[in-house]
């Protein structure tokens, strides 16, 4: 009894060892999928969630995968990082085992945060605009060259998702001096564009945070390869 049960010890740890380093191996090649997809610099973090990996591996399915990605620029807009999670990602382990660069890797669903910081929405912002992103909400201050002047301003700034941007929208302008401005807003509304992101996401929702505008995104059916 003391043999088998310490045969049972052996065989336990000698699968966990084989299931970290078969995950370890999977892991490698969806981040080096993704970044020669998306013609990344720097190869993602990848972290396939869930265990036994060896179960799922078989299956050739991954209930989630965590993907983190960043630094990076998208149509010359500089993002600090993006994390995602990719949900019922196939990889049938025969192909992955055979050729991995043919491997057909999809994800149904991914969700993803990505992060735009203040150094780019301050590059975005109108000439003598300076964007303080302090808190919960995004103000500007400032001068706005009208009625043949420089004149001072200050505002805080609405937040819209547009198509393939955020925009940035004054509200509540207020103009040193005492000079009334028509329609001041036109002089500090801007776009960040965000389109052709990493991982086929579209946004759906952006707040403020310390670091940064973080727009929120999603995407379905996404290829890996």
């Amino acid at each position: 009894m003391r043999k088998l049960i310490v045969t049972l010890i052996v065989l336990a740890v000698l699968l966990a060892i084989v299931d970290r380093v078969a995950v370890t191996g999977v892991q490698r090649e969806i981040a080096k999928q993704v970044a020669a997809k998306y013609d990344l610099t720097t190869p993602p973090t990848v972290e396939i969630k869930g265990i036994p990996f060896l179960t799922q591996a078989l299956l050739g399915r991954y209930d989630e995968i965590a993907v983190g990605i960043g630094p990076v620029t998208v149509e010359d807009v500089e993002l600090s990082k993006i994390d995602a999670t990719l949900t019922g990602v196939t990889a049938p382990l025969g192909d992955l085992i055979q050729d991995p660069s043919k491997a057909d890797i999809r994800a149904e669903h991914v969700t993803g945060t990505v992060v735009i910081p203040w150094e780019t929405i301050a590059a975005r912002a109108p000439r003598g605009i300076e964007i303080d992103g302090a808190g919960d909400k995004v103000r500007v201050s400032g001068s706005i060259t009208a009625l043949g002047r420089s004149l001072p301003v200050t505002a805080d700034m609405k937040i819209n998702v547009v198509s393939g941007a955020v925009k940035l929208t004054p509200v509540g302008v207020k103009v040193a001096g005492g000079f009334s401005v028509p329609n001041p807003e036109r002089f500090i509304t801007f776009t960040v564009p965000v389109k052709d992101l990493p991982l086929g996401l579209k946004i759906t929702s952006v707040k403020t945070t310390p670091q940064g505008l973080a727009v929120e995104g999603t995407a379905s059916d996404v290829p890996l390869r």
